[in-house]
């Protein structure tokens, strides 16, 4: 099948200045507890208030594991590629599929439901991260309007700026709250639901939305030039926001963005080895409101990697990921 044509945009990247300064290499997720599960791709990880763990596969099942690790059940097949999930105040899993749309999903009678599929008629094409407010509100990430995620590269070497943060209403209404966004991916509502964050990957940075108080409807960019391509995001204790770092920033990458279209439309029909690619790396980063960096844990990605997501319970960090086959624990360092 022939991929999707490119209609690159010229972007000029700041210096990447490397692992360095807040996040210089440790070795804090160097041995990290893995629980196999039955499929590859754990992409995101959610954990409900007793402590059972839930996930989605690359073969598209919503597992749920005991909070042990020893028992894992698949629930259900959502007919796509399950990417974030999260756990709605009633209890329900509200689920992010990037082809399917917004599902919500009852943990106990497995009904399944598309709650948002399209916008303005439209059919979304990577519904990727989200957040749920105490009303049942969700903030989610549509991260292109261009490209599906099988072809989610062609997105980042186009840099088409088409991604989305929407927020879905109990009542069924749809809001597009910001646009122009870089891969709009990972999706984080501050505890107080005063503002929403969400991460551009490809922009390599975070942009907050205030949504009350007198800056409500202010969009800024809280942290810029980040080493590394920020993915799916998530409200952890004490202020702290935790996002999953999949990779390092891409020397081939940065060089094309700046180059003309021909240039990387020419890679993007190279085969997919040729193209620029995730490094091998355990890596995710906190940081507060107002963007400042408050934790970087890392690893060298020899026991699990491209970490894409990141959860905080009980004094411990659930990770997924994209490529990996089973869900990472570690305890949270002090």
């Amino acid at each position: 099948m022939a991929k999707t044509p490119l209609q690159p945009r010229t972007w000029h990247p700041p210096k990447d200045v490397g692992l360095r300064g807040p996040f210089a290499p440790n070795s804090a997720l160097a041995a990290p507890d893995v629980i196999p599960i039955p499929g590859t791709g754990a992409e995101d990880v959610a954990v409900d208030a007793a402590g059972n763990i839930y996930t989605g596969t690359r073969e598209g099942y919503i597992l749920r594991l005991s909070p042990d690790g020893r028992h894992v059940e698949r629930l259900v097949q959502t007919g796509g590629r399950p990417l974030g999930i999260e756990v709605h105040p009633d209890g329900h899993l509200i689920i992010c599929d990037a082809h399917r749309g917004l599902l919500r999903l009852d943990p106990t009678s497995l009904e399944l439901e598309v709650i948002v599929s399209e916008v303005n008629g439209v059919p979304m094409k990577i519904t990727n991260n989200c957040a749920v407010a105490s009303d049942g509100s969700v903030y989610f990430s549509d991260s292109s309007q261009e490209f599906s995620l099988d072809e989610f590269k062609g997105d980042i070497i186009a840099h088409t700026g088409s991604g989305r943060l929407l927020r879905w209403r109990p009542d069924g209404s749809l809001d597009v709250l910001l646009d122009g966004l870089n891969f709009a991916n990972g999706v984080a509502l501050a505890d107080d639901e005063s503002f929403v964050l969400v991460a551009e990957t490809s922009g390599y940075c975070v942009t907050r939305l205030d949504l009350t108080g007198p800056s409500a409807g202010r969009r800024s960019v809280i942290i810029e030039n980040l080493p590394g391509l920020p993915d799916n995001m998530s409200t952890g204790s004490g202020g702290v926001f935790w996002i999953a770092m999949p990779s390092v920033r891409n020397k081939l990458l940065d060089f094309l963005l700046p180059k003309a279209g021909f240039l990387r439309s020419a890679i993007w029909a190279m085969p997919d080895k040729l193209q620029p690619d995730a490094s091998r790396i355990t890596w995710v980063i906190g940081i507060d409101g107002e963007g400042m960096v408050v934790r970087n844990l890392q690893g060298p990605g020899t026991a699990y990697h491209y970490v894409t997501g990141v959860r905080e319970h009980d004094g411990k960090l659930y990770l997924g990921s994209l490529v990996e086959p089973g869900v990472a624990i570690v305890d949270l360092p002090r």
